[in-house]
């Protein structure tokens, strides 16, 4: 991204840039509305705000289906608080919605649930995001994601609004304590954690970062633990709103472990590169060749197409759970592989498989051998894996949902079903060390391959590795993903290994503070969030 500037998205909505624009104003970034859309010109790489509108207006707009079937879901629903409002039958809802989706949100919880929210689909629809199989929309003080199905007729297999600060009632997302910070901080990075607390509605933050050789930096803003009483829009009751400790509640700290899943991953594809450095196993060799547990139903899926979201893996479900079942229970003894061969497609099954190969391989469980093989030599202390929720222990954060009225509830401890996807706890300096060190528990030759295109692109452009996704002109690579109570996100240069990792303890987007730490490596000036 030299200069600091990036590519139009496929079809960027203007209307969204103008509030994006209006809200840098209002955050007191520039001091007039045509610094602000100047500014964000630039970062498109266009000289100023009318050449911006005019790509805007020349870029054909492409064909969206994840658009087009949330559109419908808007449109369906807009007007079911009117006189005379049908429902849709199950059968119009399987028109728009993959059997996939509703069979974790049957039809007519999902009618249900549409149908309360009919006042908020009225607001204006601002697409932020639109490729054939995604779209990103901004509606009513809520982000929704909604993906397609690969294959005609193009339904609805994910779909998941998440609030925003706004929408957020807890008056302590406003107000958090003083941001705790480790090491040497780059400049900003305190006001941007405090401001992306507030326009997320986040209970707890951590930004973290750093180079190999240097010790990492961290900022914790939030609460580790909101206490046992929901503030809601209520009175502080009696508590010092100006305190450390509101309503009984903990505030985070630079050492707090939070679940990481999807960043999870990273350990596992490092721990599977170290088996193929020391002989034990071969990128090319079909994984059967070294499964015993279990086996995939195509023999010929090979441990590279594993590493690169190729393989065509079936998902297990669930991923999260009280325990952690053997992975022949969760997902049977031959697991399936439905997906397409050779598309990038990320893949929680083919990492499932690839955390019982480490363990067929060594003859040990995959946690001590990912222990043994990567946290160990990295010096990731504070990082575990947990086998129960019991064993999370002190010095972790409490996840929270956010309900329908805009208040945290607090999200009973799970563990991972499948330690290799998302069994990792871990804090934001481990995670840097992990990112910044990985490589050095390789060949150089290995570990320029892991970060060598293996395959794609797939849906939206996708681009994969040997365990990484590449994105930004495959000038970084990233690891991330989300559970019920957390999302985690580790973005490393390729060039230099240079890491930022956000971690937070509710599931939400998270993408407006990685992309602003992003731009920061390239103009460290530039301090404002873009969302």
């Amino acid at each position: 991204m030299p200069g600091g500037s990036r590519s139009l998205p496929v079809r960027p909505s203007l209307r969204f840039l103008k509030l994006e624009a209006k809200r840098r104003l209002a955050a007191g970034k520039f001091t007039t509305l045509n610094d602000a859309q100047a500014a964000i010109a630039r970062e498109h790489g266009l000289p100023s705000w009318a050449g911006l509108k005019q790509a805007c207006a020349l870029r054909p707009e492409p064909e969206s289906h994840a658009l087009d079937q949330l559109r419908w879901v808007v449109s369906r629903f807009s007007a079911a608080d009117a006189p005379g409002w049908t429902a849709p039958d199950e059968d119009e809802i399987r028109l728009h919605f993959d059997d996939r989706f509703l069979a974790v949100m049957p039809a007519g919880t999902l009618v249900e649930q549409a149908s309360k929210m009919a006042a908020d689909l009225r607001a204006e629809l601002v697409v932020i995001r639109a490729t054939p199989l995604e779209a990103v929309v901004h509606l009513a003080g809520l982000r929704y994601f909604a993906t397609a199905g690969a294959t005609p007729p193009h339904r609805l297999i994910g779909l998941r609004g998440f609030p925003f600060g706004d929408r957020i009632t807890d008056p302590r997302v406003k107000a958090p304590p003083p941001a705790r910070t480790l090491g040497e901080l780059p400049g900003g990075v305190v006001g941007l954690a405090e401001e992306a607390c507030a326009e997320l509605g986040l209970p707890a933050l951590v930004l973290a970062g750093g180079e190999p050789g240097r010790a990492p930096w961290v900022v914790a803003i939030g609460y580790a633990n909101l206490g046992g009483a929901n503030l809601g829009g209520a009175n502080l009751g009696g508590a010092n709103p100006g305190g450390a400790n509101p309503g009984g509640a903990e505030p985070l700290e630079a050492g707090h472990r939070f679940s990481v899943p999807g960043v999870t991953a990273l350990v596992t594809a490092t721990a599977v590169l170290c088996l193929v450095a020391e002989g034990r196993l071969g990128l090319d060799a079909p994984a059967n060749d070294h499964l015993r547990a279990v086996r995939l139903a195509d023999d010929s899926v090979t441990v590279r197409e594993l590493l690169s979201h190729t393989g065509g893996v079936d998902n297990p479900v669930p991923v999260f759970g009280d325990s952690i079942p053997d992975l022949a229970a969760l997902m049977g003894p031959v697991i399936s592989c439905g997906g397409s061969r050779g598309t990038v497609q990320p893949s929680n099954g083919g990492y499932a498989v690839l955390g019982q190969l480490i363990a067929d391989v060594t003859g040990l469980p995959y946690d001590r051998v990912a222990t043994r093989l990567v946290l160990d030599p990295l010096g990731m202390r504070d990082s575990r894996f947990p086998a129960s929720p019991a064993d999370i222990g002190p010095g972790a954060v409490t996840g929270y949902t956010v309900t329908v009225d805009g208040t945290f509830e607090p999200f009973p401890p799970q563990v991972s079903t499948v330690p290799a996807i998302a069994g990792l706890w871990s804090t934001g300096a481990d995670l840097v060390r992990l990112g910044t060190g990985w490589s050095s528990l390789l060949p150089p030759a290995l570990a320029r391959e892991a970060l060598t295109v293996q395959a794609g692109p797939g849906p939206g452009g996708l681009r994969t590795g040997l365990g990484w996704l590449l994105t930004s002109g495959d000038q970084t690579a990233v690891h991330g993903g989300a559970g019920p109570d957390a999302a985690a996100l580790l973005r490393s240069r390729v060039r230099d290994g240079r890491t930022h990792v956000v971690l937070t303890s509710r599931m939400i987007t998270i993408e407006s503070v990685d992309t602003r730490l992003l731009r920061s490596w390239t103009n460290p000036t530039d301090t404002s969030i873009r969302g």
